[in-house]
Parts: C-alpha cells; sequence; structure tokens
C-alpha cells in the first residue's frame, strides 16, 4: 500500500512514528495547506515521506499513491474521500467516517462501481482484545447493562469558552463530543451488539455544539449507556455485565488496553491480546491486507459495520436537536 497523508493534524503525528511496523505500508507523500507547508516539510522530513503537496487534486495524479488517508477535520471526510474514489485511490478515512448516512451510501456506491477498498479508520475494530471480547461474551450469561466512558478534558475546551472555536468545537466542522470521543464507544457497543432497536442523547449544548453527553442505546431488555466528555476529566472505562458475570475494559474505547471477566463463580480471566503496543497499527495492517488482496467482500463487510454506527451516532445527535453543518467545498484542511 502507497499511502498519501492527508492531513498533518494529531492523529497523524499519533501514528507516523509507529508506521514502520505495518509491514507493506510505504508513506509516499503527505498533503496540507500552503500555509502549513513548513510542518509538512517537517512530518516528511522526519517519517521519510518523499514528496510533499499543497494541492489534493496534484497528489492524486501521482503514480506512486494507491491509498489516500483522510485525516481531516470531519466536516472534509465526504469531499475529500470522493475526490480520492473519482481518482481512481483506495481511501482509509479517519472517524466519523462522513456526517450524514446519504453521503457514506454514495461513497460506498463509487467505491463498488471502481472496485476499490473504501474504510474507516476506527481502531477498537480491529483489536486482538475486542475480537477475544466478542469471542467471550456468552460467558457473562444473559447481558443486562453496559456502560461504557470516554472522557477527558479537552486541550482545546479553554479556547471554546474564552470565544475561539476551533474545528473539535465547531458544528459547522463536525465537532463535538458524540462524533470525537463518543463514536469510539459507538463503535465497541454496535460492534459487540449489533444495531439498537433505539437512540436517544442527552447533551450538554454549547453554541451548538455537544461538549459531553450520554447515549443510551436500547436492546429490548438490555440497556447500553454510552458516555463521552470533552469538558470535564473521568475515569474512561467500560463494563459489560451478565447474569452470569461481568467483562471490564480498564482504559479507553479506543485502546481497549486489557480486558477482565469476572465470572459470579469461578475466576477471573484476564487478557491482553493486541498485537501491539499502539492501537493504530493493527488497523493499518488490515488495511494493506485489505488493500493488497483486494478483498472486496472485507471491505463490504466493513462498510456495513460503519453504516450502522454512523445511523446510530446521527439518530443521537437528531434527539438532542445537534444538526452538524454544511459539507464545506473540499478544501484541505490542516
Amino acid at each position: 500500500m502507497r499511502l498519501a497523508v492527508v492531513g498533518s493534524g494529531q492523529i497523524v503525528a499519533d501514528f507516523l512514528p509507529h508506521a514502520a511496523d505495518v509491514q507493506g505500508l510505504t508513506l509516499a507523500a503527505i498533503v496540507g495547506t500552503e500555509r502549513s507547508r513548513d510542518k509538512l516539510q517537517a512530518i516528511a522530513s522526519a517519517s521519510g515521506i518523499p514528496t510533499v503537496y499543497t494541492d489534493l487534486d496534484a497528489c492524486l495524479t501521482d503514480p506512486d499513491v494507491d491509498t489516500v488517508w483522510i485525516a481531516l477535520p470531519n466536516a472534509l471526510h465526504y469531499a475529500s474521500a470522493r475526490r480520492a474514489l473519482l481518482a481512481d485511490k483506495h481511501v482509509v478515512c479517519e472517524k466519523p467516517f462522513v456526517l450524514r448516512p446519504d453521503e457514506l451510501t454514495e461513497l460506498r456506491a463509487i467505491a463498488t462501481e471502481r472496485r476499490l477498498i473504501l474504510v474507516e479508520a476506527i481502531s477498537n475494530q480491529y483489536l486482538g482484545n475486542v475480537v477475544r471480547m466478542r469471542e467471550r461474551l456468552p460467558a457473562l450469561g444473559d447481558l443486562r447493562l453496559v456502560q461504557c466512558e470516554y472522557s477527558q478534558y479537552s486541550s482545546r475546551y479553554d479556547a471554546f469558552r474564552d470565544g475561539t472555536v476551533l474545528p473539535a468545537f465547531d458544528p459547522a466542522m463536525g465537532g463535538g463530543a458524540l462524533m470525537d470521543l463518543g463514536i469510539y464507544a459507538l463503535h465497541l457497543v454496535v460492534g459487540l451488539l449489533g444495531t439498537p432497536d433505539d437512540v436517544t442523547y442527552a447533551a450538554h449544548v454549547e453554541r451548538g455544539v455537544d461538549t459531553s453527553g450520554v447515549a443510551v442505546l436500547r436492546y429490548g431488555d438490555v440497556t447500553a449507556v454510552c458516555v463521552c466528555a470533552k469538558d470535564s476529566p473521568g475515569p474512561s472505562r467500560t463494563k459489560l455485565q451478565g447474569t452470569d458475570g461481568v467483562m471490564i475494559i480498564d482504559g479507553t474505547p479506543n485502546e481497549v488496553p486489557s480486558v477482565e471477566i469476572r465470572p459470579r463463580r469461578g475466576e477471573t480471566e484476564r487478557f491482553t491480546d493486541n498485537a501491539h503496543p499502539h492501537r493504530m497499527v493493527e488497523e493499518f495492517r488490515a488495511f494493506v491486507a485489505m488493500v493488497a488482496a483486494l478483498d472486496l467482500d472485507e471491505r463490504d463487510r466493513r462498510l456495513d459495520h460503519s453504516a450502522a454506527v454512523l445511523d446510530v451516532a446521527t439518530a443521537a445527535l437528531a434527539s438532542a436537536g445537534i444538526r452538524l453543518g454544511e459539507q464545506p467545498e473540499g478544501a484541505v484542511a490542516e
């Protein structure tokens, strides 16, 4: 996989030092804005990326690039992914995939027609610990309650309170707690339990954006509660409670560092099956394999899951009266 990195933000800085641990991944280019050229050059030099672009379309004509990783503010995902697919490039798109289900439907149709890989980068769906959680879920007996929490005091929240609205808190850019942190909880719960019968979201809203909130997903007799906060610190952990025991993740739902099963009777079971210390390495290994084999069945399986989560997220936001902004005309942002 010859990858163009589209963006230069925190998620890019987080992953690139570990890219060498992904066999078959070649970093071919990085793309950003003209005003970020110095930053792009510094990242390229540090990461061994040979080419810097400040125009996405120029990158999309590069024959040395076969896949683009879209790591831009949320509202730019759809337009950038569409341009890449129409240029016959495979697309890995950061979470949340897009802001509206119809956008994903259109992107999926293009990828299907052109036989391209299109996939959402959502770390927890590829972690070994989550695979084991699915396998061991029956050990809990009849499931009763699920609690999934991801809270942190955002480094951008003070600026937001002072009147400076950065993309993470800008509803026009698809910001807010649910689409940033809560989306990991939704992916984890939907990945384990499937699509809920009903979803509601009780949110703390400031200037049109949710800075924290609680999503309630109902599955018949089972209730799942997903807590997300960017305006207050708190412990992040997950509990799945059943008649025969409890399963606990002591850590955030994007990393799932370890899992314990505490049965009502018997010995506690603990597993740490993640294949790499960094949460993003396993997903990129899967993307490389998917592109190398042109595994369209796996693409479709992953897209089905992402579509289900997007439906839940948009329904949750609608229940709280939150409307994320119109899609900007596809500029590449930092």
